[in-house]
């Protein structure tokens, strides 16, 4: 059986981090589905999925300092060039982190460390309303 949901979640960009497990918990709570497979993905080549802690100086700081060293957004980008625009960096960020997790349902729950939550990063330059699909196969 596969059950699958589409929702919106608004960014402020600029490597915004966003937790979203309750989303996702949500999701699998609406559904009969109680072992299997839950992949999250967003829509989108300048926004990634991951799992962390949700904690402040992480969410807000670390991680955007992290991003920062990686594919600094004053860095020159072909695509840039391309397109006239000006978010390479945030293209380069989110194909290195991936569009997507996978975690395990396991009666019912998804198979997560206490600290560990599911977070939406958006790394455009601009606000952007996300489209993050949550697809649940199992039985």
């Amino acid at each position: 059986m596969t059950q699958t949901h589409r929702i919106q979640v608004p960014t402020r960009g600029d490597t915004d981090v966003i937790d979203i497990n309750d989303l996702v918990k949500s999701a699998v709570d609406e559904g009969r589905i109680r072992d299997g497979l839950v992949c999250v993905a967003v829509i989108g080549s300048t926004a990634a999925i991951t799992t962390t802690e949700a904690e402040p100086g992480l969410l807000t700081h670390d991680l955007k300092a992290f991003y920062e060293k990686l594919a600094p957004a004053d860095a020159y980008y072909q695509h840039e060039q391309t397109w006239h625009d000006d978010n390479g960096h945030a293209h380069v960020r989110a194909s290195a982190l991936g569009p997507s997790v996978t975690i395990p349902l396991i009666d019912g729950r998804l198979a997560l460390g206490t600290w560990q939550q599911i977070v939406l990063i958006d790394f455009d330059t601009r606000a952007r309303r996300r489209e993050v699909v949550i697809q649940i196969v199992g039985e």
